[in-house]
Formats: C-alpha cells, structure tokens, sequence
C-alpha cells in the first residue's frame, strides 16, 4: 500500500485514516444490502404482500445499483472522484431511511432503488480510489481488505437484521442511517488520492511534479472490451453471482430448519440470522487468498487467477454438504435475542452436528473468499488507472445480474421443489442446485489465466511510455498538481 510522506494534509496519518473511512464505507453500504433478507417474512406481513415480492425488491436493486454503478465510474474516471462518493453516500443513507419508515410496498421499493442509486457510486468510484493506494505486490492483500470489508457488511447486516428487527423490522434501517451520515462526515476530511499514484512505472514523474492526466473516452470503449482478460474477469461474475445470489437464502433456510424442529417464528428468525452470519466467518480467509494471489502472482503472471479458479471449483462439494448435513438446533424458544444468540454460539462446541456444519461452511466460504481479491487486483492489473473504474462497473453491473437472477430465481426453485420436497429440504436442494453454477466460473478464471500475462505486459508498456510524456510535460511547466 502507497502510505507514505509527513505532511499533516496527505501525510501517511492523513492516509491510513482515508484508507479506514474508505473500508468503513464500502463495510456499511453492504450492511445496508444485507439487513433485508433475514427480515422477509417481517416485512412481507407488515405490508401486506408475500415474501417473494419482497425478495423481488432485493433482486431490483442489485441490478439497479449495477447499473448506477456504470454511470458513476465512467464519470469517475474523466472527473474528481470526492464529490460523486459523497452524493452517492448521501444517497443511499436517504434511500435506508425511507424504506425504515415506508407505509406501503411502493414506498418501501422506491426507498430501496434510491438506496441502490448510491450504493453503486460507493461501490464504483470507490474501487478506483482505492485502486491507486495499491501497489503491485500487495494488490492481492490490500483488495483483500476492500473485498473483505463488504463480506463483512454483508454480514453484518444479516445479524442485525436478525437481531434488531425481530420485532421491529424497521429498527435496523434507522439505525444504519444514523451511522451513515456519521461516515459520511468523517469522508468530508479523506485526502484526494492522485491517479496513477500507485504504478511504479509513474513513480519519478510524478515526484518530479507530472500529472497523469489521461482519462478514459468512448473511443476507447473498444479497446478495453479487447482485452481478454476483461472479457473472462466481467463474464465469469454472470454464474459466479447466480450462485452468490442464492446464498442471501442462507437465514431463510436455517430459520426453516428450526421452525421444523418447533421454534415459534420470532426465535426461528433470530437463529436463522446468526447460524448464517456464524457460518459465513469463513469469509475472513480472503486475506489468505489475497497473499497466495500475490505470491503466486510474483511467480508467474498467471498466478491470481489460477488460485481464483482453484479456489471456486474445490468449494463446491463442502457447499454440498453444508447444505444437507443434519443439524440439532437447541435454542430456548421466547428467550431474549441474547439468551438466543448464545446458545447457538454454544451449539458450535456442545452440539457435534453444528460443529461439523461450521467446520464446513468454514472450508467452502475460505475457498470461494479467493475469489474476491484475485479479481479485483486482476482487474488493476490488466487496465491502465483511467478505466479501471469502469472497468469494474461493468464487471459489477454483470455480477448484479447474475446475483438478481440467482435471488430472484431461488424462490421459483423452491416453489417448483415444495411439491416434492418439504421445507426445509426444498431450501437444501434448491441452495444445492444453484452451486453448480460455480463450475462455469472456475473454467473462466482458468481461461483469464492464459491470457492475462500478455495483457499486463502491455499495460505495463504503456505506462512506460506514458511516464515519459508525464515527465517531458512537467519539465516543460505543464500542468502541476
């Protein structure tokens, strides 16, 4: 990571502390995409339409913020990057807030696709910002932290979702607002990170005094869906987030399995909630695969996305059997949320089925975490600073597609199943199903592989010649930062 200097404005104080405020942002932005599905059958029965339609909304607005998120990079790579991240952010705390005291479905769908409309600055212009804090050797381990930081929101949100809308569904969503605008005032004093900082092939004429004032232009739309490489990092996001996409089912299946064995609804959801939070930890182990990325990637160009497609392809059969393994859930029905929340932590030491479960899902979540930042270094790798912001988005607007389409579908499959299979098995093959879809993207990043060696030799030759007239312009008086 780029950290450096002892200037009290840009100093490395001054970055560690844009660098937190950055991860906070993105951690909170998937808090607030995380808080709707442990509180479906909440919302549902508030108002007054079935589960599905809700589940509905969550699908519209992955693809709305996908969308946005397009627009709000390509903007970001011609533009100053600070003001779209503060409008975005203030955005999506407006849309939590709406939907936290919405009255009717329409108003609580409007509140969530303005909600998505921020999310998808955040999300993008972001990336691009801390795309320049990063440099080559650590790509793998600082992305880590980025990627990890929305795992963690995600997360986050299911909990307290569970937790503070068991009996209030619209809690949770105030509360996030509050800390959102708090974020979003601490973001008021980050330090604007130059573009291209972060390439050593730009360091001198930076420090000389340059300015890499290339930006990206519709002409060059071409040339970046040339590269191959593009190609395989944006298209493998399609299956990867059918499956991704179903896996926001998680609470819903662990809420039925304790409603099966005769918890009333209210501790079911809360059970539901914390058994999917607990056994998605596995999430942390993306720091793992951020450091193999980066290791491997010193060893041969081909290296990130190798350990991505290992990764994908080895999770698929311990997601099989997280899926099915009989679980013994010994929770006190009607306790306090807290009384709850402890005997499931219990469960894991005292209880051997939920042990195992947890072993499980620990070793299929550490497995697919590799995916993250290997994809997300990969894209820096292969795109020069300007476009790597759009490049992102667009790889983003077909990841929200494919997480719509596996959470949008998820709910035809469990219908379709119902007839067969009561809940909560219709819940374990239709989560089982959706898996597969893993496999598709494993060959894809074996695929990207192949081609990513002669797509970051070009950049890193562009760059090169870039410096060059970079540093001419600087010796020359042009223009200064």
């Amino acid at each position: 990571m780029v950290i450096q200097g002892s200037r009290s404005r840009g100093g490395r104080a001054h970055r560690r502390y844009s660098v937190v405020v950055f991860i906070v942002l993105a951690s909170l932005d998937n808090v607030a995409i995380g808080l709707v599905p442990p509180l479906y059958g909440r919302i549902s029965g508030s108002l007054g339409v079935g589960e599905g339609a809700v589940s509905a909304v969550t699908a519209a607005t992955f693809l709305v913020s996908a969308v946005a998120a397009v627009g709000w990079a390509y903007v970001g790579d011609r533009t100053h990057r600070k003001p779209l991240l503060m409008i975005g952010t203030l955005l999506w705390a407006a849309g939590t807030a709406g939907t936290g005291m919405a009255g009717s479905y329409r108003t609580f769908l409007v509140a969530q696709l303005v909600a998505a409309i921020g999310l998808g600055a955040v999300a993008s212009v972001g990336f691009s910002v801390v795309s320049d804090l990063v440099s080559p050797r650590r790509r793998g381990l600082v992305m880590s932290f980025w990627g990890l930081s929305q795992g963690v929101g995600t997360l986050a949100g299911t909990l307290l979702g569970g937790l503070l809308g068991y009996d209030d569904w619209r809690r949770p969503f105030l509360v996030l607002t509050t800390v959102g605008l708090l974020a979003t005032a601490a973001y008021l004093f980050t330090y604007d990170i130059r573009r291209g900082e972060s390439e050593p092939q730009l360091a001198a004429a930076l420090a000389a005094g340059g300015e890499y004032d290339y930006r990206i232009s519709r002409r060059e739309l071409p040339r970046i869906a040339g590269r191959r490489t593009n190609v395989w990092l944006v298209m493998q996001g399609l299956t990867a987030q059918v499956a991704f996409g179903s896996l926001v089912w998680l609470p819903a299946l662990f809420r039925a399995r304790a409603e099966d064995q005769g918890l009333s609804e209210g501790t079911a959801v809360i059970v539901g909630s914390v058994f999917a939070t607990l056994f998605q930890l596995g999430g942390v182990f993306a720091i793992v695969g951020g450091l193999v990325g980066d290791r491997l990637q010193r060893r041969t160009p081909r290296g990130r996305a190798l350990v991505a497609a290992v990764g994908i392809l080895a999770a698929v059969p311990f997601y099989l059997a997280l899926f099915f393994v009989p679980m013994r859930i010994d929770a006190p029905d009607g306790a306090s949320a807290g009384a709850v929340v402890r005997a499931v932590l219990g469960s894991v030491v005292t209880e051997p089925t939920v042990g195992f479960s947890f072993l499980t899902a620990l070793l299929a979540l550490a497995l697919t975490s590799a995916n993250s930042p290997n994809w997300f270094a990969l894209i820096v790798d292969v795109n020069p600073p300007e476009h790597r912001g759009t490049v992102y988005s667009v790889g983003n607007l077909v990841n929200g597609v494919g997480r719509a389409t596996g959470n949008a579908l998820f709910p035809v499959a469990l219908r379709a199943l119902h007839a067969s299979f009561p809940p909560p098995l219709n819940f374990a093959v239709g989560l089982a199903a959706f898996q597969l879809f893993f496999v598709p993207t494993g060959i894809m990043y074996w695929l990207a592989s192949r081609t990513a060696p002669r797509d970051i030799a070009r950049v890193g030759r562009m760059l090169g010649d870039r410096a060059t007239v970079v540093a001419d312009r600087a010796a020359e008086g042009g223009p200064e930062r």
